[in-house]
């Protein structure tokens, strides 16, 4: 992502502009069940050449593809002010004028536009949670035969960190979508993008799968998405992502444009996590996920040189949360995780996405690499809090030329207080950073506190000035606690 300068738009077509509100997940009974969905997960058949038309398979899934609509009701003081003027929000208009609007509120009708893929023949409906979470009515239009037929449609939960949310309408006998392995898809594959872009009506555009497993976007707060150059455009959020033989592979989310249009970069969220989730809702009411406790961070070539990993992917361990399933099983802080459940795993994001999968409850493998040797670690998940916070990633003094471009000092009483840094944690306090130093291009920012060099514990500036003195040694190794994210990570400093 740092080489794109590109803006990451989630689409939805004039959702309420300005007010957000939360998804209350229905609580289901005990006894619920999942409906029956179609599944098929059939290896495709990969023949190169490519098919002189599709028509059959576009025919086969647009009955199962859904226009949303979304009616929210605001209030409107000033007609002339904010975003709603048409002079914008400090105009001359107004300074001539004055607010000659509406002086008390006034209600107005805000609409949104989205799309979605029946999955159930008796009228679950899969879309993205951005495009339905600000409706207070939704409405869902169904195509068959050539004959549109609308419904009201009640939402039986949503989930904004995956941005799935299933809605419900009262009908049987509907077209369901088959739902295939969005684990199987290949770079290369011919997809389809189905949906209601603009409100022109049912639409499909045609693509390639461009890359899998996307993340770190910012998009959502869990990402693994799969990327196609099949257009995406306002409306579409929702809507199927097929493959060549029309089973759905996907979600279409987002794009990433630097226009607000399509620029030939969609995304769509895999369909196996959406399917887990939306099993989830449908089910219990809410999605559960596994919690390990531990704050992880990629491997840069840095720590793997500090680590000794040479070849090796995965994360490392930064900290382990205290009386944590993670902790419970025995994970140290400078573990690296190669594999959860015997799957390799490629990243920080990767871990998170695995862990997430799994139900609280569950026991997983963890197999780590701990001072140069694999060994397996077997932990009991926990349940993922509502509102954590995933743990992410006396004087001035100068420590050699180490630190260059920071200043340095004993954490104090005072500083301890004003920084709000808990009383476990030891050591020095940064309190500046030079933006052009080599310890801010490493990662030492303003606030944090050095609490471990070279794996021995920092109690002062003294004992800073200790641990670095080590004959023959290029590189220091620096476990740092953020103030700013009540985290810890490790820092590599290079001389």
């Amino acid at each position: 992502m740092s080489n794109i300068t590109g803006k990451v738009t989630s689409w939805t077509l004039s959702l309420a502009v300005g007010i957000l509100v939360a998804i209350v997940a229905v609580k289901a009974s005990d006894s619920k069940v999942a409906p029956a969905f179609n599944i098929d997960h059939t290896p495709l058949e990969r023949v190169e050449g490519g098919a002189v038309s599709y028509s059959s398979i576009i025919k086969k899934v647009k009955p199962s593809i859904v226009s949303i609509s979304t009616t929210k009701v605001v209030e409107v003081r000033d007609m002339f002010g904010g975003q709603f003027s048409p002079f914008g929000a400090d105009d001359i208009f107004r300074h001539f004028f004055g607010n000659r609007g509406y002086q008390t509120p006034q209600k107005q009708k805000r609409t949104g536009l989205g799309s979605g893929v029946i999955v159930s023949s008796d009228g679950y409906i899969l879309t993205n949670n951005h495009v339905v979470e600000d409706g207070d009515e939704i409405r869902v239009q169904v195509v068959s035969n050539g004959q549109e037929k609308e419904y009201d449609a009640k939402i039986v939960g949503g989930d904004p960190r995956s941005d799935i949310a299933v809605l419900k309408i009262e009908e049987t006998g509907l077209p369901a979508a088959t739902l295939g392995n969005s684990d199987a898809v290949l770079e290369g594959d011919v997809v389809f993008a189905f949906g209601n872009p603009f409100g022109v009506g049912q639409t499909v555009t045609m693509g390639i799968i461009s890359a899998t497993g996307r993340n770190n976007l910012g998009i959502e707060e869990y990402e693994n998405f799969i990327q196609t150059d099949a257009a995406i455009n306002p409306g579409n959020s929702g809507g199927a992502l097929t493959d060549a033989l029309g089973r759905v592979v996907g979600i279409n989310t987002a794009i990433y444009s630097r226009s607000g249009g399509y620029q030939g970069i969609g995304f769509a969220i895999p369909v196996n996590m959406a399917e887990n989730i939306m099993k989830q809702i449908i089910v219990n009411g809410k999605v559960e996920r596994g919690f390990l406790g531990v704050s992880i961070q990629p491997l840069t070539d840095d720590l793997v040189d500090e680590f000794s990993l040479e070849g090796k992917q995965g994360a490392l361990v930064a900290d382990v949360t205290e009386g944590s399933a993670a902790e419970k099983a025995g994970l140290q802080r400078g573990d690296v995780i190669v594999s959860v459940n015997g799957k390799e795993v490629k990243n920080a994001s990767s871990v998170s996405l695995e862990i997430a999968s799994l139900p609280p409850g569950e026991v997983v493998t963890i197999k780590v690499i701990r001072d140069g040797k694999e060994m397996d670690i077997q932990a009991t998940l926990d349940a993922r809090p509502e509102d954590d916070k995933l743990i992410a990633s006396g004087g001035s003094s100068a420590v050699d030329n180490i630190f260059e471009g920071a200043t340095l000092k004993n954490l104090s009483n005072d500083i301890r207080e004003d920084m709000n840094i808990p009383e476990k944690i030891q050591g020095v306090f940064v309190a500046e950073v030079s933006m052009d130093s080599l310890v801010y291009e490493k990662g030492l920012r303003q606030g944090d506190v050095i609490i471990e060099c070279n794996d021995q514990t920092i109690e002062n500036i003294a004992s800073l000035k200790k641990a670095i003195q080590i004959p023959n040694r290029n590189s220091h190794k620096l476990l740092v606690y953020s103030s700013s994210k009540n985290s810890t990570r490790y820092v590599i400093i290079k001389k």
